[in-house]
Formats: structure tokens, sequence, C-alpha cells
């Protein structure tokens, strides 16, 4: 579904990733691994087009990401980040952020994906971090997207937050949806992901079944 062809990043004078080349499955949770400093949130940054690359390309569905709109392209290929952010007063503001007409049924819906109980007038800054961060995926489901990318997404969470957004990653892609995991937890992208592709000094050492590899030895 995504895929980046000899892609290299210098910024600054540094090349950030180099002749990268990595396939991102349909339907399947593929994580970016390796050491802090690695490449790794860059690539995410590709994918969505937050960053162009300095030579090579990214294709979706095969076709260069410049010839996407932008803004369809961020609807297809959703990201969640680090730290939970939101964006409107109440929970239903926030998932209407996205997609104004959404109504009060498609909304309890997609929070129940998201794994929530929550009134839809709640006020978003009484929520929990786990709540948020929960929120956060609903919102980006809302827009329909093809793919997530999702960028250490439980790392500001306690362990029972942390889990809880684990189970609702899981269950999106057995519902058919498309993920791109970073996560510095070894474990975590072990128990989450179908596929890897580890970088190193912004290379790519490895790529394939995460079942088979080397990166994870020891991490069960």
């Amino acid at each position: 579904m995504l895929t980046l062809e000899d892609v290299t990043v210098v910024r600054g004078g540094t090349t950030v990733l180099d002749r990268v080349r990595a396939s991102f499955p349909a339907g399947r949770c593929t994580a970016v691994a390796g050491p802090s400093g690695a490449g790794k949130s860059t690539v995410l940054r590709l994918l969505d087009r937050l960053l162009e690359p300095s030579s090579g390309q990214v294709l979706f569905h095969g076709r260069p990401l410049p010839s996407y709109d932008v803004l369809e392209l961020r609807r297809r290929v959703g990201l969640v980040q680090q730290a939970p952010v939101l964006l409107g007063t109440t929970v239903l503001a926030d998932l209407r952020v996205g997609r104004p007409e959404l109504t009060g049924d498609e909304a309890v819906g997609l929070l129940e994906r998201a794994g929530l109980d929550l009134a839809l007038d709640r006020t978003t800054a009484d929520l929990s971090g786990g709540e948020a961060q929960r929120l956060c995926l609903a919102r980006a489901l809302a827009v329909g997207p093809e793919v997530l990318l999702l960028d250490e997404p439980t790392s500001a969470l306690d362990a029972v937050a942390a889990q809880a957004v684990e189970r609702v990653v899981r269950s999106l892609v057995g519902e058919g949806l498309s993920a791109v995991l970073v996560s510095h937890d070894l474990r975590q992208a072990r128990r989450l992901a179908d596929d890897v592709v580890v970088l190193e000094r912004g290379r790519v050492v490895e790529s394939g079944p995460a079942s088979e590899s080397a990166y994870f030895e020891g991490s069960a």
C-alpha cells in the first residue's frame, strides 16, 4: 500500500535516511524499529507528507504522494501522535474536527471501536491520558482512513492505558485497517507487528515478518 523507493532525506547537512527501500503492506501492522536517531519518526513524516524526500519517492497505491491532494492524502493516511492532541472542547466536537457532519450515532460507534464509553458532551479537558489517546484514535477513524501511522502511541501512558490502546490497535488491524507503528518498546512492537522494518543510521538493515526478526530476539 505504501512504499519508499530509494528515499534519502538530508537535513541540515546530515543524512537522516540513506536510500531507504521499504514496503508497508495493506491489512497488516508494520513496526518501524531501531535505535534512537535511526530515522524512524522521519519515515512516518514521509508517509503522511509532513516531510518531502531529498531524493527518491514515496508511493501510495503505486502513485507518488505529490500526485494526491494533501488533504485527501491525510484523510486516507491518518497520523496518531505520541502525545494526544485534543482539538475540541467536548468529545463530540473533537470527533467532528475532520468530519463536521458526523452524527451522534456515528460518534458513539467510533468511540466503541476505540474501546471508549464516554458521554458525547463530556469535556475533553477531563479525560485521562489513556482516554485522550483513544479519542485521538477515534477522531482519526472518523474520516475513514486506510492507514494509521502510530508514533509512540503509548509512551506517555501508564501500563493499563497502554494495554487498552494496544487492544484497540489489534482490533483495528483485525478489521482490515493497515498500521505503521513506531515504538521504543520492543515487547510492544513484537506484540502488535506482523512485519518489521529495522533502521540503523538511516539505512534498512532488516525487513520481513516480525516473527522471524533477529532484532526482536529476547524481547518476548
